[in-house]
């Protein structure tokens, strides 16, 4: 396997705005990275410039430590695994895995002893025989898979594989694939729009938006700590809340931050943070899953609310809430005596609270600071 590098990587079509805009990551040997955003993020056409289906308009494209810009995708040595199966219907499971390979010239000794070291990672071995209109949609997915697997290839380059699926089997399908990385020690950049596909899987995640890298880390470090506004509403299900308050500078060196049903009780730290910043407006974001029936304790967010709609999941409670205009999501658990109609405080406490700049969406750290791209 090999490391894959982007460097300055960028892509336009015509005069428009770049698809691609000056992206640089590298994606080290035996990583599962997955590339992650909206639709129109700039996330396909990255990794399809990669794989030497889209030419590449600035910036560089390493795999290993061979610039391969002006290689065709044949010569790249790049497995991919679409979000269509692309099987020849006319053919077995064993003619589809090793059919690659035949045209290669491959000694017929050697495909078949790929096929079946293959076929057993991925559990195939008693479909060797079927064609692809007798499996179901996750066996024809780990059909393409093994396909790829059987190539050895520097790397694996996934587009949405498993969006044709249904919801039980995608969540299957996604625990092979990371079982599947675990055993080859493979190079994967993973493509998807699903964020809970990444954060299951990924050993990093790069979250991009309108064609920039916006954040770049662990599935846990965008979760706790998100560099702006929109990583830390993408990143998460269901989304962070967020709300704009008035940060209030107090004349003998407190500060608070305050708004229509919403006040943030903050920490020595947390008002020395906001000071250095020198915000006069300051969004608050809390995630559903921190909220709770008022706690014990001056610290903290806390949110006086209406509650409009009460889901239940099975293992807790979906509640929506209106405060001031905005919609307060919290997850509760299936013991809190709440019901439609009811006026509640929800509360936070002070370590699940995050700060963002309003003007850069940036957030406010530690330092006084604003954070930028990891």
């Amino acid at each position: 396997m090999s490391s894959v590098a982007l460097d300055h990587l960028t892509k336009r079509y015509g005069g428009g705005s770049p698809a691609v805009d000056d992206v640089t990551l590298e994606v080290a040997d035996g990583e599962f990275m997955c590339f992650v955003g909206p639709s129109g993020c700039g996330k396909t056409t990255a990794l399809r410039m990669i794989c030497g289906l889209e030419s590449i308009s600035g910036g560089e494209v390493r795999i290993g430590e061979k610039v391969v810009n002006d290689l065709p995708a044949r010569d790249r040595d790049l497995a991919l695994v679409f979000q269509t199966y692309a099987l020849y219907p006319h053919m077995t499971v064993f003619q589809n895995m090793s059919f690659g390979m035949e045209i290669r010239k491959v000694p017929k000794a050697e495909r078949q002893k790929a096929v079946h070291e293959a076929a057993r990672i991925l559990d195939l071995e008693e479909y060797l025989q079927r064609k692809p209109s007798q499996l179901s949609g996750g066996q024809r997915q780990r059909v393409a898979l093994g396909r790829a697997i059987v190539r050895q290839p520097a790397a694996f380059l996934m587009d949405e594989p498993l969006s044709n699926l249904d919801a039980k089997l995608r969540v299957q399908t996604r625990a092979e694939i990371a079982r599947l990385h675990q055993r080859l020690g493979a190079t994967m950049i993973y493509v998807t729009h699903d964020q809970i596909e990444a954060m299951t899987m990924a050993d990093r995640i790069a979250v991009l938006r309108a064609g920039r890298l916006e954040q770049i880390g662990t599935p846990r470090e965008l979760y706790e700590q998100p560099a702006n506004r929109f990583v830390a509403g993408f990143i998460g299900s269901p989304s962070m809340n967020f709300a704009e308050l008035t940060v209030e500078h107090a004349p003998d060196g407190t500060v608070s931050a305050r708004g229509e049903g919403i006040d943030v009780e903050l920490t020595d730290a947390q008002a020395g943070v906001l000071a250095a910043a020198g915000l006069n407006t300051a969004i608050v974001g809390v995630r559903p899953e921190h909220l709770a029936l008022q706690r014990e304790g001056e610290h903290g967010v806390h949110i006086s609310a209406d509650v409009d709609v009460v889901e239940f999941l099975g293992n807790g409670k979906l509640v929506h809430t209106a405060a001031s205009g905005l919609d307060i999501m919290a997850v509760l658990s299936d013991s809190a005596k709440v019901a439609v109609g009811d006026s509640v405080v929800l509360s936070a406490p002070p370590d699940r609270v995050h700060f963002f700049d309003p003007a850069s969406g940036a957030r406010v750290v530690d330092t006084g600071q604003v954070t930028a791209v990891a």
